[in-house]
């Protein structure tokens, strides 16, 4: 299986070149980035030099076009998909089927990965993708188990990428509004979840308490371990009690489900984290590629170490193990 990793950065990207990775994800400085954070991602001349260093290491590129397209802008969109194409990106990674229809009819021979953002999570959806579009790959919403993966790969012709470490989100990406529900910016098409610019921290008593859009969102102790605020990573007085309502503040890692992700037909596994620092993708990255490189049983050591850099210093299989109903 291919490791897929992330860089926010130039600095980012080059290294996960170095610690192993077989493609990295980035996405160009505007809308069309669903990681659209202030002082992140690519310029365009920074982009093709990404490009450029990484072919020459033997490491793919894709560029992620993961937003939807706003009615009146689209020319944002296909601009941005005509320079990556002329840059050589070796996948364009698309939501909008408006873009997608862009790129096969514009650029037949580009090879067209479908988002996460697009919310293709069944037979007929992913079917239809890759009829309609000539998509050769389909980024996997982190909702569905194991078993449920695998009777996918049985009805589908193309390859399929699952998330593997890194920031958990329980909702069907794409159709999440909780984050634009109380900041008044989609993810979906202004770019990002949880906005810097509508987060705040502010200091109460002995507590540290995070805010975003003007609502508290969570508060810790101490010696708890602070997270960024988003509404569904968010603690609650829920029935005379603190709960996270939806999910808790963890990571994501399914390293004790590789063989089993493997058996089910998965091609290729994806690192989240492209607002994270070069610091941590590239131990991340050294570490999963040492781990997918071990036995079973030696994995375990590696993981271990990527606990520290976990949201909450905490990890979960998530749905891939779901014990719930």
């Amino acid at each position: 299986m291919e490791l897929i990793c992330p860089a926010g950065t130039p600095a980012a990207y080059r290294e996960a070149v170095e610690a192993g990775a077989d493609a990295v994800y980035c996405g160009f400085r505007n809308d069309t980035n669903a990681r659209n954070f202030p002082g992140l991602n690519f310029t365009t001349e920074e982009m093709g030099t990404a490009i450029a260093h990484g072919r020459a290491r033997g490491v793919q590129t894709f560029v992620a076009l993961n937003t939807f397209m706003r009615a009146g802008e689209e020319e944002v969109w296909y601009r941005a998909a005509d320079d990556a194409v002329a840059l050589g990106a070796d996948a364009l990674i698309l939501a909008d089927m408006a873009l997608m229809d862009y790129v096969a009819t514009t650029y037949p021979d580009q090879r067209l990965h479908v988002s996460v953002q697009a919310s293709a999570a069944n037979a007929d959806a992913v079917n239809f993708l890759v009829d309609t579009f000539a998509a050769k790959r389909l980024v996997l919403p982190r909702v569905l188990t194991v078993a449920e993966i695998a009777a996918l790969a049985r009805q589908v012709d193309c390859e399929l990428e699952v998330f593997a470490f890194g920031g958990l989100c329980v909702m069907a990406e794409g159709r999440c509004s909780l984050s634009s529900y109380i900041t008044g910016q989609s993810p979906n098409m202004n770019g990002v979840c949880s906005p810097a610019s509508h987060v705040r921290y502010r200091e109460e008593g002995h507590d540290m308490v995070s805010e975003l859009g003007g609502f508290t969102i969570n508060r810790f102790g101490a010696d708890e371990p602070a997270g960024y605020p988003t509404l569904c990573k968010g603690r609650f007085l829920i029935a005379e009690e603190d709960a996270y309502a939806f999910e808790d503040p963890v990571s994501l890692d399914v390293m004790d489900h590789l063989e089993a992700l493997r058996a089910a037909g998965v091609s290729a596994l994806k690192i989240e984290g492209r607002q994270r620092g070069k610091a941590y993708v590239a131990e991340v990255v050294s570490r999963l590629r040492k781990a997918l490189s071990a036995p079973p049983a030696e994995r375990p050591a590696q993981l271990a170490q990527l606990r520290r850099l976990s949201e909450g210093q905490r990890t979960t299989s998530g749905a891939y193990e779901k014990k719930w109903r």
